[in-house]
């Protein structure tokens, strides 16, 4: 789809990181950004990074791994400025460094309910409205390359389940949404300095509250200075009016790709 000025985006996780950088690029373009966060100071802040530059943002305060308050969202941001045509589920935490067997059953279900039913929930919120629409429009959910392959050092096995989870949801939307007028994106990033190790801070009190988890903070040493949130933003923004599907934004991720598919074509020998 043509972005055009004027446009309404719903963006989750948009108080840092990857959403923030999605929802900086969408505005810089004249789109109108619900910055969606379940802290409500961090979607404070980018939407005045976002008028800071001229921009239109609201911010909306959600827990989007409720599906009655991503619908309070969303009703929320068409009030304040009309039909959404531009959807990105992309909130996410981090579920790193302990073995699966170790992780406790709260934090199952906040990586669950973050991770693919925050997801689920923006399409069912979404998508209805978005055919009704009738013109343009489109999704971008955002994965990871965790959700390609799993890293065999660093104990994500529940973060990329999550991720596997997001890729064939976004995948089955393609298929069912083909010929309509909504188009599919899925994002796949791999190392991006956007805080997510930090992501325990948002942790919902039906889950145990905010804490702290140590066990995520390594990646905080190996995302530092790599790739800015911003560029994400930048290629997401590139994918949409492009209509690509899958948004790849670490070329060096391909090896590890064709490694994996490699290792699953040899297990038909």
């Amino acid at each position: 789809m043509k972005i055009e000025a004027g446009a309404v985006a719903y963006v989750s996780g948009a108080g840092s990181g990857i959403g923030r950088g999605i929802a900086l690029n969408l505005a810089s373009r004249g789109v109108k950004v619900g910055v969606v966060d379940i802290l409500e100071a961090d979607a404070d802040q980018t939407v005045s990074l976002i008028e800071e530059k001229g921009g239109e943002a609201v911010a909306i305060q959600a827990d989007i791994s409720d599906s009655a308050s991503t619908n309070t969202a969303a009703d929320a941001l068409e009030s304040a400025f009309g039909a959404v045509s531009i959807v990105c589920n992309n909130a996410g935490i981090a579920m790193h460094g302990v073995p699966m067997h170790e992780i406790k059953s709260e934090d199952w279900d906040w990586v669950i309910g973050v991770n693919i039913y925050g997801i689920i929930h923006g399409i069912q919120t979404f998508v209805p409205r978005l055919l009704d629409l009738g013109t343009p429009a489109h999704i971008v959910n955002t994965a990871s390359i965790g959700g390609f392959q799993v890293n065999p050092s660093f104990l994500t096995g529940a973060y990329s389940m999550t991720k596997y989870a997001a890729l064939a949801l976004t995948e089955g939307l393609q298929n069912e949404l083909a010929g309509t007028n909504v188009g599919v994106s899925v994002l796949a990033p791999a190392a991006v300095d956007s805080g997510f190790h930090l992501s325990e801070r948002s942790r919902p009190q039906r889950f145990g509250g905010a804490y702290v988890r140590p066990e995520n903070h390594f990646m905080g040493d190996i995302i530092k200075g790599t790739t800015q949130p911003e560029e994400i933003g930048e290629k997401v923004v590139e994918a949409i009016e492009k209509d690509k599907f899958y948004i790849f934004t670490h070329p060096e991720t391909k090896q590890w790709l064709e490694e994996r598919h490699a290792r699953i074509i040899a297990g038909f020998e």
